[in-house]
């Protein structure tokens, strides 16, 4: 297995259904911290359950149609960041993430949506990524601002999360825009 290094203690890797009880950890972990911005922290609640959503993001994978990594620090998994979407037809992709506390501040999720977004645009030749957050979110939107990426707008409650309707901001960058890691 690959692995890709985002600090001395910390390392970027894929996330695949043979590491769900790891992963079913993490969530457990992150999962109230997670919970007023992400709409998935509810569906990973059992063995089985943390196994689909693996599979689902290992199915998009073959279809080349999204993928999951990991985020380990200190060998314990904290996190990780995905393609949404990805699709090499239309050259678009969407990038997101999760962090549980431990794996905050560190750094961390920044390193590796680097590395997702050099891959879309280096290796793999996409026009534009996308980055959806609720305004109420300040870090995943600090975070986008960091990355160099635009605000495009604003949509209006466009979805339902714990019964109640948020909008949606949609940041993005171009590959022409993006200054790649060194």
């Amino acid at each position: 297995m690959f692995a890709i290094p985002l600090a001395d203690n910390a390392e970027l890797r894929p996330l695949e259904p043979w590491q769900a009880a790891e992963f079913l950890a993490n969530m457990d972990r992150a999962r109230e911290h997670m919970s007023p911005w992400i709409t998935w922290a509810d569906r990973s609640t059992d063995l089985e359950s943390a196994r689909a959503t693996l599979q689902g993001y290992a199915d998009r994978q073959a279809a080349d149609s999204g993928r999951l990594y990991g985020i380990w620090l200190d060998g314990t998994l904290v996190g990780g960041t995905m393609f949404v979407s990805f699709s090499a037809a239309t050259g678009v992709a969407e990038i997101g993430v999760w962090t549980e506390p431990a794996g905050e501040g560190r750094g961390l999720v920044a390193a590796a949506v680097r590395h997702l977004i050099d891959y879309a645009f280096r290796t793999r030749g996409l026009h534009r990524i996308e980055w959806h957050t609720t305004p109420a979110n300040l870090r995943s939107r600090s975070l986008a601002q960091r990355l160099g990426l635009t605000l495009d707008g604003t949509l209006r409650e466009t979805y339902k999360l714990n019964g109640v309707y948020h909008d949606s901001e949609i940041w993005s960058i171009l590959a022409h825009e993006w200054k790649p890691s060194a």
